[in-house]
């Protein structure tokens, strides 16, 4: 490793796995600490999040974790000042939580809706808001959003919250980047396409042949193959490294070209 984020203090958000291998934000806390971060590793899910620091203090690197529902009340708060006191600080936040429900506009829910954009909106807007003026006092940094290619392009079945809220997410990031670019802060999304994940694999075993399904996801990519978490993992560490100085209010598509030749393909 090459130390891309060396001496950084990151909060990733969703550092835990809903099972066993290598989801976005399992892969991203335990690359921002190979590259030299000390991470503070956030999830609703305290084992999950012990677990993905259990792996960073095993390969040496520095880790610190937190238990944390952001769609309650004082749960950014509490990220907020479990940073102050482990780490000094903040200089990094990477929010990479989300949830989806099937549905069209006539068929979803306003429980469904509210749920929905409470996760994968609400709780960005609420933790960037109580982190940035730590971030902004220690003389800037960077946020890396996770959103999703489903906010740009629609796929053969509705997930009408999920795609509004993540394409909402880009524009909040780009919000972001406009206000406090002056202030030294830095904003950006990852735009990830087909992903193979431990939360997307949960869902292909529910079907009737798993393999064919992740076959036939692979295929619809023009490179032959989903990513991985950690090729999103790399686009997040790049965007959060000085590397990346100059680039903010990004939308940075992490799909195997697929955006380019499917149009309103599958995704």
């Amino acid at each position: 490793m090459t130390g891309r984020v060396a001496g950084k203090r990151v909060a990733v958000i969703g550092a835990g796995s809903v099972g066993p291998g290598w989801g976005n934000g399992k892969a991203a806390a335990v690359l921002f600490a190979r590259e030299g971060g000390t991470v503070l590793c956030v999830d609703r899910d305290e084992a999950a999040a012990n677990a993905t620091a259990a792996i960073i203090r095993e390969e040496g690197g520095t880790a610190h974790v937190v238990a944390a529902d952001l769609t309650q009340e004082g749960a950014a708060a509490a990220v907020r000042d479990r940073a102050a006191e482990a780490m000094g600080g903040l200089d990094v936040l990477h929010f990479n939580i989300g949830i989806s429900t099937r549905g069209g506009v006539a068929d979803t829910s306003a429980d469904d809706w509210r749920r929905v954009f409470a996760v994968n909106l609400d709780a960005a807007f609420t933790v960037s808001q109580t982190l940035l003026p730590l971030i902004e006092a220690d003389g800037g940094g960077a946020l890396v959003f996770v959103s999703t290619l489903a906010a740009e392009l629609n796929g053969p079945y509705p997930y009408v919250a999920y795609e509004t809220s993540k394409a909402a997410l880009c524009r909040l990031s780009r919000s972001i980047a406009v206000e406090y670019a002056a202030r030294g802060v830095r904003s950006n999304t990852v735009v990830p396409g087909l992903i193979d994940t431990p939360h997307v694999l949960a869902m292909v075993d529910k079907g009737p042949d798993p393999d064919a399904i992740r076959a036939g996801r692979a295929a619809m990519v023009p490179m032959k193959r989903q990513g991985t978490g950690w090729d999103v993992a790399e686009a997040a560490v790049f965007l959060a490294s000085d590397a990346a100085g100059f680039i903010t209010g990004v939308d940075l598509r992490v799909d195997g070209g697929m955006a380019l030749l499917m149009g309103n393909a599958a995704i």
